[in-house]
């Protein structure tokens, strides 16, 4: 029989050997609230790490997979906080194409989550491009790797890039350029500081049948004369609707001397050349015009051989009769509409037009703000009630 003595060590023995289990078990579960803790921290650290270079593969992946082109990115920096990465010169060029130039170089592309729109429920981004570049280098574009390629396929491309829809852009500081190095002498046109603005794209605030989205954009074009577009938008249609006004203002048409005198043969001493253009469409439907408009020009040069200088007066004698002798300006009005399939210009109100500026009523050096979208959508309901009209994208017979 058991003395007290042993039955006392024996419960001592137990109840420590209770609160040793206890400890031991605590000491477990302490060491397990701060290491999973930790692990979760260092593998979020080496993701936060590696998530630049596991982007940065995934765009060059989709850039490669771009019929008829090739492109990559330089680097890509992630920040989390912001919800935003930037993409740090991204190119586009084409396989074949025989020049260094790349097609496309978008300088520093910041892209994020356009945080007051979470408010509202959307999840849309805005993207932020400086000093971007696109060159159309004409020799390059016509190259065998891009018969069977279409432009559908490097915008969509770029699209996918930016994982949410984007709702606004701004561009600063671009530039876009046709190039035609086979040309004598070969032919650069530009615009060079391009600043661009385009807001509510994907339509985060939109009441019944309007142009949600606007757009604004200036620049300085060859010859140094000034850009400016402005408008409205529905992009979130299959085929966008919109109205938009464009003026250039104040080249100097020597600049253009090289595409004159390749295509046309002549060339200029002097003037300034303008345009302005109103566009609207409406469910695939476009009306609007074209206003060139020539002041103040000289063809003749003393440099020039005798038959150019031939041709030239021949032209200038033309020039002479149809130019308004009261503000020295060469002008005509293109009135163009139709469903985009087979849009249209009228050649005969653009002949009349010639002569009521010299005759008649000079042009004014203005976007003349006389094309609506209500107009291209009434003359496209109108349209679409003629026969065999096909819709966008179908060829005609």
């Amino acid at each position: 029989m058991k003395t007290i003595a042993q039955v006392l060590k024996k419960l001592r023995s137990s109840k420590r050997t209770q609160y040793l289990m206890e400890t031991a078990k605590r000491n477990r579960y302490r060491k397990k609230r701060y290491t999973v803790p930790i692990l979760i921290i260092a593998v979020l650290v080496v993701f936060r790490l590696c998530l630049p270079y596991i982007v940065k593969n995934y765009v060059n992946r989709v850039l490669a997979d771009i019929p008829g082109y090739y492109g990559q990115v330089k680097d890509i920096d992630i920040s989390l906080i912001r919800g935003a990465y930037v993409i740090d010169s991204l190119y586009l060029n084409t396989v074949d194409g025989n020049s260094e130039v790349p097609f496309l170089n978008l300088g520093v592309t910041d892209i994020s989550v356009e945080w007051k729109s979470l408010l509202k429920g959307k999840i849309v981004s805005e993207i932020e491009i400086a000093r971007p570049q696109f060159i159309y280098v004409f020799e390059d574009q016509q190259t065998d790797s891009l018969a069977e390629a279409h432009v559908n396929d490097w915008t969509k491309a770029l699209t996918d890039i930016v994982p949410i829809d984007i709702n606004n852009l701004k561009i600063n500081d671009g530039k876009a350029a046709f190039v035609q190095l086979t040309a004598d002498p070969s032919i650069d046109l530009y615009l060079n500081h391009i600043n661009l603005t385009a807001t509510n794209l994907r339509n985060v605030i939109r009441n019944g049948r309007e142009l949600p989205s606007i757009i604004h954009a200036t620049a300085n074009s060859i010859g140094n004369g000034q850009v400016n577009l402005d408008g409205k938008m529905d992009l979130v249609k299959e085929i966008p609707d919109m109205d938009i006004s464009f003026s250039l203002e104040n080249a100097s048409v020597t600049a253009l001397n090289d595409f004159t005198n390749y295509y046309a043969g002549i060339d200029f001493a002097e003037g300034n050349f303008n345009l302005y253009s109103e566009i609207a469409i409406a469910d695939g439907f476009l009306t609007g015009y074209i206003k060139p408009l020539l002041k103040d020009s000289k063809l003749l040069e003393k440099e020039d051989t005798f038959f150019e200088k031939l041709w030239e007066g021949f032209v200038g004698f033309f020039k002479f009769v149809l130019k308004n002798q009261g503000n020295n300006t060469l002008a005509t009005k293109v009135p163009i509409e139709g469903d985009l399939n087979a849009v249209k210009s009228k050649v005969w109100p653009t002949v009349f037009n010639i002569f009521k500026n010299a005759w008649i009523s000079a042009y004014k050096g203005t976007v003349d703000d006389e094309v609506t979208f209500e107009d291209a959508a009434n003359q496209g309901k109108s349209d679409k009630e003629k026969p065999n009209r096909k819709k966008f994208g179908e060829k005609r017979n």
